[in-house]
């Protein structure tokens, strides 16, 4: 039996998180796309699945979301409603969610309609076809954002994300599949102010991509302003630990060698061949070498930071998961037992 069948013959369970702030246009329309999943469908390879629950996280955001959120929880017994106490913003509410979730996959998914719920199988197949425990959406179409925003996503994207991190997960997206119990242990361990997928790659070791054709958003007024992007910014960066101090502290080993070179070509000069030395010169040399000296120790004192960091923001030292096979194979009753 080939593994592709193995996975077919099981029924995986699906719960989708969906972090509310102006959704009270939106939210019933997407409630509506969502619903034909909640009986048992097939991905696009034949592996059948279904969603158990939809994670409604009030987020307090201005439009009453709230109301429609109490409306839909009313109507269908699978939606789930997680109340925030205040707006805490867009990651802290997708990790409310995913603490709220028990199915065996997750998928965040925004509130605006600009992702097709049609691509739920798609995530799913993504994930089994590469062993992925995180898969993300990876847009085909330019996204329906102004020409601002599209540009500076790029550049921290391509650019800034690269260099803060490993640079292996750059193409991050809020319409993402991750493994249920990655999603529940990062949710249960994770501080306040850390940047969602920065998180997710503390944990995650097999990323892959799945592309998905974005939709215009079916309300007027975005629910992301140029002042909450900044912040997601500063998140990112003040999550990424101590890399950029690191830069400092190779940028002040550089500098100390450079003034080491100088100042030794400054005496040599002097005492083998009688040159007379600038003012300048001699003042370089000792600026290298004390600038160079105060960077270095600037890069030991980030590793301790960086310690206490990681400590606070609540990175785990290792996260322990079930056998990747026996949990994907775990409900196929054809396979052969051991024991």
């Amino acid at each position: 039996m080939s593994e592709l069948t193995n996975f077919q013959q099981i029924q995986h369970t699906v719960s989708i998180v969906i972090p509310v702030y102006l959704g009270s246009q939106t939210l019933r329309p997407l409630i509506e796309e969502i619903q034909p999943f909640i009986t048992p469908c097939r991905s696009p390879r034949g592996i059948e699945f279904l969603v158990t629950e939809v994670v409604l996280v009030n987020d307090c955001g201005p439009d009453k979301s709230e109301n429609v959120i109490r409306e839909l929880s009313q109507r269908f017994d699978w939606i789930k409603p997680v109340w925030l106490s205040k707006n805490f913003g867009q990651h802290a509410a997708t990790l409310a969610g995913m603490a709220a979730t028990t199915s065996e996959w997750i998928i965040t998914i925004d509130e605006d309609g600009q992702q097709n719920p049609k691509d739920f199988g798609n995530l799913l197949d993504t994930a089994i076809e590469n062993d992925a425990s995180l898969v993300y959406a990876k847009p085909t179409n330019r996204p329906p954002h102004g020409v601002i925003r599209n540009t500076f996503s790029w550049i921290v994207k391509n650019t800034i994300f690269r260099m803060l991190t490993d640079g292996s997960h750059r193409n991050f997206n809020s319409f993402r599949l991750v493994s249920g119990a990655v999603g529940r242990t990062l949710a249960a361990y994770v501080g306040d102010g850390v940047y969602l997928d920065v998180a997710l790659t503390w944990i995650v070791q097999n990323v892959a991509q799945c592309p998905v054709e974005l939709r215009q958003e079916t309300r007027k007024e975005s629910g992301y302003s140029y002042r909450r992007l900044s912040s997601h910014f500063w998140r990112l960066v003040l999550s990424s630990g101590t890399r950029p101090l690191r830069l400092a502290a190779l940028m002040g080993v550089t500098a100390f060698i450079t003034g080491i070179f100088a100042a030794a070509t400054i005496v040599i000069g002097k005492v083998n061949y009688g040159y007379a030395v600038s003012g300048w010169a001699s003042l370089f040399a000792a600026l290298m070498l004390i600038g160079g000296l105060i960077l270095l120790v600037l890069g030991v004192l980030a590793e301790y930071l960086g310690m206490i960091v990681r400590a606070s923001i609540g990175k785990p030292l290792y996260v322990a998961v079930s056998d990747p096979d026996l949990a994907a194979l775990r409900r196929d009753t054809n396979l052969p037992q051991i024991g």
